[in-house]
């Protein structure tokens, strides 16, 4: 669903007067008392009756608003805003012009839901199930014996001229089930009260994951309404969907693996679709992660092959298969399509589902439902009219200014009202020439509910996509689905919104137990095979990256305070020797990042411009080694693997990113300036350490886990060898020195046990003693390196001897043949011992980090995908 949050429709209700009329008559009729207008006229009220009074479904909403008034749905409004960044639901729109994706945007949901009466819900669950049984058998029909099409029940020219129709699936079924497997569909009131359909999604259908965060949200947001009208809960449809994914499996898999595939984090519904994946707890995967190999797929783990069962399509089918469907595709895995033909292999939906969605094909619906099901549309769709009929093209091009045109091979779809006198002549005269090639659908109509999305409260048209899925004994829908807020204006007749609403149903019974129906002992379920110890090389990447911009982003906080700290004791006391420790800091910053601070200028220059550069350094993501450029690193690696993460996760990250927001410019006010970088500064270093919390507490010890731990020790080891090398192998005047080295344990967070155990005195040898060769020191070389070491033994292509094992090994044996007190002699003012040994070290490390990379994190050498060569995500060093 395309959301434009700058969109206001509507019109205002008015507020005061009906919050001070509400709280001294208890008058609900009052509430909302201006009815909206517009284009799309003002049809079915869902909140208030013919009578002008509110409807019994609504009756505690209406109490909630009047109690809360203006001051309590802002607060509300915010609460649920902070709750979507704390669960970092976001939607990804697509650049109609370049077809790139844009940046991730918080999703917008509207704070008051849609509240839909038992005896409105039986309709439409009645009127969904049989939808779904009408199109499930229509798809086994059409890629099975077609009588459809030999009966002359549908024109040919309407299923084979349709993109959605993948001849390469032909004879293509669902092992024992059902062929449409899951089902999506739009629908909304029409002035009557009655239900429509207008659209329904059977080609991959998104939504369903949005639908669960949103009740999340919503439920959280104003808990007390929730109790109040107690909705029937819509998570039974996630393990509904669960079971069914395991049964769809074929039928000599004991086990079954299933994983959901995914287009990658630049999809529009990336979220929804990790979302649901983390729901039914299978791996969300990406084209990279999978390969067929001897007739069967497989998904890469750690060097090895993991058989997968059962494949959770987000694909789009055209791209599901380089080598049967487009060539040009990135997102699909070659012999998808063969696995699945030869029956090793369940792909839901099944590849060609997408002709469901034909606008020709709905025109035929209502006839289709007699002659397949016997039975009349419980739902009725809105009127289709096929230039295929003459009479109906007629009326199509009669009433081309009021209708939807759709083409029925793929094209665009036209809102008449808004083509001009000229463009409709020339559609009329394309319509001539092939009339096969166009529908017109009735342009779809929309009842009215309160909203409160743009900051005021208002009416406005309103619509719900509802959900589906396969069962052996039939359809399981959701209980509720995902509403929305429909764009103003003729924008939407094309479906689009500006928010989405949750979808409470009233239970039958004040209260009520929600079950799902289990297999009965004839229909034995599969279990799933476990799969938390599977991680494909893409992931593994992502979790080491995730631990190496976590550790960068800590580090370079700490720094940059340090940094910060010894400027404003020094920038007026620059004539001390003990000055020389903000040049020094400054030019290890440089030094670590690859960012110029000042570092070659004279002393009072230096000093003069750290305001700015320890801005820069902070806020800015395009300088080099900024604090912002690793969060929004780490926050994207995190994004990838949104599965693999808990919760908790994403209030962290939420928190973190709203406290660097992008500020190009320093305040002209150094104070104020300060204040902004000390807040930033704590803020990360805070987030960082509750990351470190999370992963250490909630995370599985799986080779995910062992990934990010080695990404972690890799980047600390990396940090501390180039902040030694810039900060102690100069040698400089005593006091100088000791300010420095003072400064450089602050930032290493070991200057307490540096004190304990020194007493005061600073030393080179000692500094080393406590940051290169003490193993009990969490923050110290060789500690990072033990850590290494098990995590490298724990991987399940250890062997004692592997690359990687014997790196670490090179470098634990550097350290063991130093000494503390040889590496703190000088010659001509620079520890040239002390100096090389941390650049070794430096560089073997960052070989580590290559080899790692080479051996663990990348598909396999000598695999060419059709398109050309590789093109991998390559995460910044």
């Amino acid at each position: 669903m395309a959301l434009d949050p700058s969109a206001v429709s509507a019109e205002h209700y008015d507020a005061d007067r009906l919050l001070a009329g509400y709280r001294t008559a208890r008058a609900q009729e009052a509430l909302f008392e201006v009815r909206p207008t517009g284009s799309l006229g003002a049809g079915y009220d869902e909140f208030l009756g013919e009578d002008g009074h509110v409807r019994p479904a609504w009756t505690e909403l209406a109490d909630t608003v009047a109690e809360r008034g203006r001051t309590g749905l802002n607060q509300l409004r915010s609460v649920v805003h902070n709750l979507i960044d704390n669960d970092g639901i976001t939607y990804t729109e697509v650049d109609p012009t370049s077809g790139h994706a844009l940046e991730p945007r918080p999703w917008s949901l509207d704070t008051l839901p849609i509240v839909v009466s038992a005896a409105d819900w039986e309709v439409l669950e009645a009127g969904l199930v049989q939808r779904s049984r009408l199109l499930d058998a229509v798809l086994a029909d059409l890629y099975g014996p077609r009588r459809l099409l030999t009966d002359g029940l549908l024109p040919p020219e309407l299923v084979f001229a349709h993109p959605g129709y993948v001849r390469a699936a032909n004879g293509i079924e669902v092992p024992g089930h059902h062929q449409l497997f899951m089902h999506a569909c739009d629908l909304s009131r029409l002035p009557s009260g009655s239900f429509e359909v207008n659209a329904d999604w059977t080609q991959a259908p998104s939504g369903a994951g949005y639908a669960l965060a949103d009740r999340r949200v919503v439920a959280h947001a104003i808990p007390d309404l929730y109790e109040r009208i107690a909705p029937r809960p819509n998570t039974p449809f996630a393990q509904a969907l669960r079971l069914a994914l395991i049964d769809s499996a074929p039928d000599d898999a004991q086990d079954p693996v299933v994983v959901v595939l995914s287009p990658g984090i630049y999809s529009e519904t990336a979220f929804d679709q990790a979302y649901l994946a983390t729901q039914l707890g299978f791996p969300l995967v990406e084209s990279a992660d999978l390969v067929v190999r001897d007739g069967k797929l497989w998904m890469r783990s750690l060097g090895t092959l993991k058989r997968v069962d059962v494949v959770l399509r987000r694909v789009d089918a055209l791209y599901a298969d380089p080598l049967d469907l487009r060539a040009d595709s990135r997102l699909g895995v070659v012999g998808l399509v063969e696995a699945q033909r030869r029956g090793t292999v369940t792909v839901v939906n099944t590849l060609g589902s997408g002709i469901l969605e034909s606008p020709g094909l709905l025109r035929f619906l209502p006839e289709l439902a007699e002659q397949l099901l016997g039975e009349a549309p419980l739902l009725n769709t809105a009127p289709v009219y096929w230039g295929g009929i003459d009479k109906e093209r007629s009326h199509l091009l009669a009433n081309l200014s009021s209708l939807l045109i759709k083409s029925t091979v793929g094209g665009e779809t036209l809102v008449g009202p808004t083509l001009s006198s000229t463009q409709l002549t020339g559609l009329a005269a394309q319509i001539e020439s092939m009339p096969w090639q166009w529908a017109g659908q009735e342009l779809p109509q929309f009842s009215s509910a309160p909203t409160d999305h743009a900051g005021v409260l208002s009416s406005a048209g309103v619509g719900m996509r509802l959900f589906t899925v396969a069962q052996r004994s039939g359809y399981a829908p959701m209980i509720g689905g995902i509403g929305y807020v429909v764009a103003p204006g003729p924008a939407a007749y094309e479906l689009k919104t500006v928010a989405a609403k949750d979808v409470w149903v009233r239970p039958t019974e004040r209260v009520r137990a929600e079950t799902i129906t289990l297999p009965t002992e004839a229909q034995p379920v599969k279990t799933a095979a476990g799969t938390w110890g599977v991680s494909s090389p893409r992931v593994l990447s992502d979790l080491f990256w995730i631990g190496r911009y976590g550790e960068r982003a800590e580090s370079t906080a700490r720094l940059l305070m340090a940094a910060r700290d010894r400027f404003h004791v020094y920038r007026h006391h620059q004539d001390t020797e003990e000055s020389e420790v903000v040049p020094v800091l400054m030019a290890a910053l440089g030094h670590i990042t690859g960012s110029d601070t000042g570092a070659d200028n004279d002393h009072a220059e230096m000093i003069a411009i750290v305001p700015s550069t320890l801005w820069a350094l902070t806020f800015d993501p395009d300088r080099a080694g900024s604090l912002i450029q690793s969060v929004e690193g780490l926050a994207l690696a995190a994004r990838a693997v949104r599965d693999q993460m808990s919760n908790d996760t994403w209030v962290v990250l939420a928190n973190l990113e709203r406290g660097l927001a992008h500020r190009p410019e320093p305040p002209q006010s150094l104070a104020e300036a300060d204040t902004r970088l000390a807040s930033a500064h704590g803020r990360t270093l805070a987030g960082m350490l509750t990351l470190s919390g999370v992963a250490g507490e909630s995370m599985v010890r799986d080779a995910g886990w062992t990934m990010m731990d080695i990404g972690k020790r890799i980047e600390r080891g990396l940090w501390l060898t180039a902040l030694l090398g810039a900060t102690l192998t100069t040698v400089r005047s005593a006091d100088a020195e000791q300010t420095i080295i003072e400064s450089t344990l602050v930032a290493c967070e070991s200057s307490v046990i540096y004190r304990r155990r020194t007493v005061g005195q600073v030393s080179i040898a000692a500094v080393t003693e406590l940051m290169l060769f003490d193993a009990k020191n969490p923050r110290s070389l060789l500690y990072q390196l033990e850590r290494l070491r098990a995590n490298l033994k724990d991987l399940p292509s250890a062997s004692g001897s592997s690359r990687p094992e014997r790196t670490v090994e090179e470098i634990s044996t550097l350290l063991r043949r130093s000494d503390p007190a040889e590496l703190e002699v000088a010659v001509d003012g620079h520890r040239e011992e002390l100096a090389d040994l941390l650049a070794t070290i430096h560089t073997e490390l960052r070989d580590l980090a290559g080899v790692i990379t080479d051996t663990q994190l990348t598909l396999p050498g000598g695999m060419q995908p059709l398109w050309g060569p590789d093109e991998r995500r390559v995460m910044p060093a």
